[in-house]
C-alpha cells in the first residue's frame, strides 16, 4: 500500500484534499484536531489525563533531568518505571489542586508579592531602574510572567493541602523510642551455616532430568529476537557542519570580539582608604576627606614611601598590611570612581582624593600588564566555530525538513539521507526491542527502537520516520538483518541445567540437614557446634545475611540463650543461637534530638502519604495503564 502511495503520491493527495475539505465544512476542524488524541491513561473526579499530555510532561521532565545531570543513563529516563513515576506526579498534581479548589485555599496577593521579592532567581530579571524585563524572562524560561505568576499560585495552594497533616504530625517519646531501638538493637549470635556446596557431591542428575526440566522452562531457554541495523542522526553538531561561513564575516566578528579572544589589559595599584560610609555625616565625611588630603600631600612629596604610608593609614584591613597592595585586576572588578581613576594613570602616577562609597582613596599605579589580541589566523578556527554554533539551530530546522523527506522518499536506503546532509551511516548489530543497559543516544530510545521493530519495518526493511531522540535530535534507522526469538538447543544449556539441578537439590538437603540440627540442639544443648560470637545489629550486620539478622532481632530476648532457624534458599539454612542483648551506648544529648526528628518526619511522611491516598478515593482518582513490575516509589509530599 505505502508502495503505490508513494508512486502515484500526487494523484492521492489531489483524491485526499476533495475528500477532506468537505468534511472539515461540514463538522469541523476541531474533531480532526482531536482524533487519535484522546487515548486516556489517568481519570481523576471526571477529567482525564491523555497520553499525549503524559508524553509531553515526561519529556519535560526528563531533558529537565539531562540539563541537571548530563551523564545520566538515557535508559533509566526511558524506562517504563521512570515514566510511570511521571504519571503518578501529574495524578498526584491533580489531586492536590482538586482539593484545594475545593476547600477553596488560595494565596494573598501580599504573600505571593513577598516571595517573589525575596526570590533570588527573579532578581536576575530585573533592570538597573528597577524594573522587571519581560522579555529576558519568557526567552529564558519559556513562559510568560503571568503562566509564572499562576504556576506558583498553584503550587503553593496544593503545598496548603498537605501542610495541615504533616505540620500537624506528632510523634510521642515512646513510639520514637521503639522505632528508634527497632534499629540500633544488638544481638551477640553465633551461626552454624549448611551450605548446598556441601552437599552437592550427595547429589545425582541423570540425562532425563535434565530433559524434563528443559521440556518445563522452554520459557527460560529462549535466545531473544536481535536485529542488525544501520542509522542516521541528525543533531546540532551535525547541521553545523553544513553551516558556510565565508572570510569577510569571519574578520568581521574578529574586529568586533577581538578582545574576546585576548587577555585584557590588567593593572596592578596600591591605595590608602580613609573610611566615610555613606551613612556618615556630612562632618565626618570632611573630617575623612580632610585627612585623606594630608597623606596625599605627603606622599606627593616623597612617592617612594607610599607602602609605609598605607600601613600605617589605611583603613582597608585586607591591604594596609601589604602596604596598600591589590594586585593585579581588569576593568570591571572595581567601583566605578576608582576605575576611571586608575585606569587613567599613567604607570608611576598617584592620582588625587577618589572618593567612593566606601570613604576616600589614593591610588598608585605601579604596574601595567598591556591586553594582548592574538593574530586572526590564530584564532580563525575558534571563530568559524562560535559563528557555525550561533548558525546551527537555525540550520537545523532547514536539515531536519531535508532529514524527514529523504528517509521517507527513499524508503529502501539511507543512503540519499546521507548524502545530502553529509550524515554518517552508522551500523549496530545485536539491537533489541528494549534499550540494553549502558547504551546512548537513538539506541537507548524507546520510540526509535519500538519504529525498528514495528511489523511494516521489520517485513518490509525499510526506513523508519525520523523520530525525535533527544533535543534537537533527529534519528533514522532500518533494519538489515532479523533474527526471531528462538529457543536454545538443549545441547547448548545442557551444562547449565545440570548445575542448577544441582544447587537446587544440594539447596534442599541443606535446609534439611539444618532443620534437624536445629530440633536435635533445641532438645539438647550438648554437641551443638557454633561459629565464635559476633556482634550484629541493623546498622553492623557483620557479613551476615539480612535474614539472619532479623531472625535475630525478632528472637524472644526473654529466654536467652534461644535458637532458631532460618532458611536461606539457594544460600542454604542457618541456625542462629542468639545468647545476649547488647545495650547501646546512650548517644549524646544533639544526636538523640535529631534521632526523635528524624523519626518524626518519618512519621509526617506516612500520615501525608495515608491522607494523599485518602484524596484519591475522595476524589475517584485512578490510573488506567498497567503499572510495571520495577515501579519506582513517589512519596506523597515533594
Amino acid at each position: 500500500m505505502f508502495d503505490t502511495f508513494r508512486k502515484y503520491n500526487k494523484i492521492v493527495m489531489i483524491i485526499l484534499f476533495l475528500l477532506i475539505i468537505p468534511s472539515f465544512v461540514l463538522f469541523g476542524v476541531e474533531r480532526y484536531q482531536g482524533f487519535g488524541r484522546d487515548e486516556k491513561v489517568a481519570r481523576i473526579e471526571g477529567h482525564d489525563i491523555t497520553k499525549p499530555e503524559w508524553d509531553q510532561q515526561h519529556r519535560v521532565e526528563t531533558d529537565r533531568i539531562r540539563q541537571q545531570s548530563p551523564n545520566v543513563d538515557p535508559t533509566l529516563l526511558e524506562s517504563d518505571a521512570m515514566r510511570y513515576a511521571t504519571l503518578e506526579r501529574m495524578v498526584r498534581d491533580r489531586v492536590l489542586a482538586a482539593a484545594a479548589a475545593k476547600a477553596n485555599m488560595t494565596v494573598s496577593e501580599e504573600r505571593l508579592s513577598r516571595i517573589f521579592a525575596q526570590d533570588p532567581g527573579l532578581a536576575t530579571f530585573r533592570t538597573p531602574d528597577g524594573k522587571f524585563d519581560r522579555e529576558s524572562f519568557q526567552r529564558v524560561t519559556g513562559r510568560t510572567p503571568e503562566q509564572y505568576e499562576a504556576s506558583v499560585r498553584a503550587d503553593m495552594a496544593t503545598q496548603q493541602v498537605l501542610l495541615g497533616i504533616s505540620a500537624t504530625a506528632f510523634t510521642p517519646p515512646a513510639l520514637a523510642a521503639t522505632t528508634i531501638n527497632a534499629f540500633y538493637d544488638i544481638r551477640e549470635i553465633q551461626v552454624a551455616r549448611f551450605a548446598p556446596d556441601a552437599f552437592a557431591s550427595k547429589v545425582t542428575v541423570s540425562d532425563a532430568d535434565i530433559e524434563t526440566y528443559y521440556k518445563d522452562h522452554t520459557a527460560q531457554f529462549q535466545a531473544p529476537e536481535q536485529a542488525s541495523i544501520e542509522y542516521l542522526v541528525l543533531d546540532l553538531d551535525a547541521a553545523k557542519k553544513n553551516v558556510v561561513v565565508n572570510e569577510a564575516d569571519l574578520k568581521t566578528y574578529y574586529e568586533q570580539n577581538a578582545s574576546r579572544f585576548g587577555t585584557k589589559e590588567e593593572r596592578r595599584a596600591s591605595h590608602i582608604l580613609i573610611t566615610a560610609p555613606a551613612s556618615a555625616s556630612a562632618a565626618d565625611r570632611e573630617k575623612a576627606k580632610a585627612k585623606a588630603e594630608q597623606l596625599l600631600a605627603e606622599v606627593k612629596k616623597a612617592p617612594n614611601t607610599f607602602a609605609e604610608v598605607a600601613r600605617k593609614n589605611s583603613q582597608d584591613p585586607g591591604s594596609a598590611e601589604k602596604g596598600g597592595d591589590l594586585d593585579f585586576v581588569t576593568k570591571g572588578a572595581m567601583v566605578k570612581p576608582f576605575e576611571d581613576a586608575m585606569f587613567a594613570l599613567k604607570k608611576g602616577e598617584i592620582s588625587g582624593v577618589v572618593e567612593t562609597e566606601f570613604g576616600y582613596h589614593i591610588i598608585h599605579l605601579t604596574d601595567i600588564k598591556p591586553a594582548v589580541i592574538p593574530p586572526f589566523e590564530q584564532v580563525r578556527a575558534t571563530i568559524e566555530n562560535d559563528m557555525r554554533s550561533q548558525q546551527a539551530t537555525q540550520e537545523f530546522a532547514k536539515a531536519a525538513e531535508t532529514f524527514t523527506d529523504a528517509v521517507y522518499q527513499t524508503p529502501d536506503s539511507l543512503k540519499p539521507a546521507a548524502e545530502k546532509l553529509k550524515l554518517t551511516i552508522r551500523t549496530a548489530d545485536n539491537v533489541a526491542r528494549t534499550p540494553a543497559p549502558g547504551t546512548s543516544g537513538p539506541l537507548a530510545n524507546r520510540n526509535f527502537l519500538s519504529a525498528l521493530f514495528a511489523a511494516d519495518s521489520l517485513e518490509r526493511k525499510q526506513n523508519t520516520e525520523a523520530i525525535e531522540v533527544g533535543p534537537s535530535q533527529l534519528a533514522s534507522g532500518r533494519v538489515t538483518k532479523y533474527t526471531a526469538a528462538h529457543p536454545v538447543p538443549l545441547a547448548d544449556v545442557k551444562d547449565k541445567i545440570r548445575a542448577q539441578l544441582v544447587s537446587e537439590r544440594a539447596a534442599v538437603l541443606a535446609k534439611a540437614e539444618g532443620e534437624a540440627k536445629l530440633a536435635a540442639w533445641t532438645a539438647k544443648a550438648d554437641g551443638a557446634t557454633f561459629g565464635a560470637p559476633v556482634t550484629v545489629s541493623r546498622r553492623d550486620a557483620q557479613s551476615q545475611p539480612l535474614p539472619v539478622i532479623d531472625a535475630a532481632l525478632r528472637a524472644d530476648a526473654s529466654k536467652l540463650p534461644v535458637l532458631v532457624g532460618v532458611d536461606l534458599g539457594a544460600q542454604g539454612y542457618t541456625v542462629v543461637r542468639v545468647t545476649k542483648v547488647v545495650p547501646r551506648t546512650p548517644p549524646p544529648a544533639e544526636l538523640a534530638k535529631q534521632e526523635q526528628t528524624q523519626v518524626g518526619q518519618s512519621v509526617a511522611a506516612a500520615e501525608d502519604a495515608a491522607y494523599y491516598n485518602l484524596l484519591k478515593d475522595r476524589f475517584k482518582a485512578e490510573i488506567l495503564v498497567p503499572k510495571p513490575a520495577d515501579t519506582l516509589p513517589v512519596a506523597a509530599g515533594r
